[in-house]
């Protein structure tokens, strides 16, 4: 019998264990703005057999482990946060230019016969623009809030509460998911043409690899650091002093 509960939040199963989004990729369960899905709501909605579903997490879970098991709910926020920075905001940086030059190459050269292209770059180049400002509010404003809280700061000052920033970039999570989808039906899930060029080919694969980052990145903002964020101001405010500057 599994020890899955069918009942549980998606976006906990992953947090509990990482190899499991491998999983929910495959059956395209979306496990990060989706996170607080139950498992056999997130089935029904895809119409997938739950028991099957089951059986590939059973699967996985008993193969070997993913190249990063790291318990991001057990670590410190700061180190959190650095992985973040250092693994998801990199790649946004490296990547998202790259895309964008791969995006206006292929639709110059392939656009008369896939006139999809052109909404391809149009919404490639309106995501782009939009992480790229997403990432700016979370390293000027949330991520140092978050940090001062974990030093023992409440959170003050012209945000009032983490919870302000959190619903932001949440909301702006969600706008992401949605381009997302947008570009995978535009492209036939990042399927090649015939008549697909290499760059065609890179750009459908830097695509799919930029999804498959994101689902990451979001899952570990949304299901992870900000419930914990939440809860330490929670904390913070119940046990500070009302004037901290005293």
């Amino acid at each position: 019998m599994t020890s899955i509960d069918l009942t549980a939040p998606v976006g906990q199963l992953v947090a509990d264990r990482p190899a499991r989004a491998r999983v929910f990729e495959q059956f395209d369960i979306d496990y990060c703005c989706g996170g607080k899905t139950r498992l056999d709501e997130a089935c029904a909605n895809k119409g997938l057999d739950p028991q099957e579903v089951l059986r590939a997490l059973e699967q996985a879970e008993s193969s070997a482990a993913a190249p990063d098991e790291t318990d991001w709910r057990h670590v410190s926020l700061a180190d959190l946060i650095s992985n973040i920075l250092n693994t998801h905001h990199a790649y946004l940086k490296r990547g998202l230019p790259e895309l964008a030059q791969l995006a206006a190459k292929t639709r110059q050269v392939h656009g008369a016969s896939h006139p999809e292209l052109a909404e391809v770059q149009e919404v490639f180049t309106e995501l782009r623009a939009e992480l790229e400002g997403h990432m700016m509010k979370e390293e000027r404003i949330l991520f140092p809030l978050i940090q001062s809280m974990e030093s023992g700061a409440a959170c003050e000052g012209f945000c009032g509460s983490v919870q302000n920033p959190i619903r932001v970039m949440e909301y702006e999570h969600d706008s992401a998911a949605s381009a997302l989808e947008r570009l995978r039906s535009l492209t036939g899930d990042y399927t090649p043409p015939t008549d697909a060029c290499n760059t065609y080919r890179a750009l459908l694969s830097g695509l799919a690899e930029l999804e498959a980052d994101l689902h990451q990145h979001i899952h570990k903002e949304n299901n992870i650091l900000f419930p914990r964020a939440i809860e330490l101001e929670a904390t913070l405010l119940h046990t500070a002093p009302v004037n901290r500057h005293e």
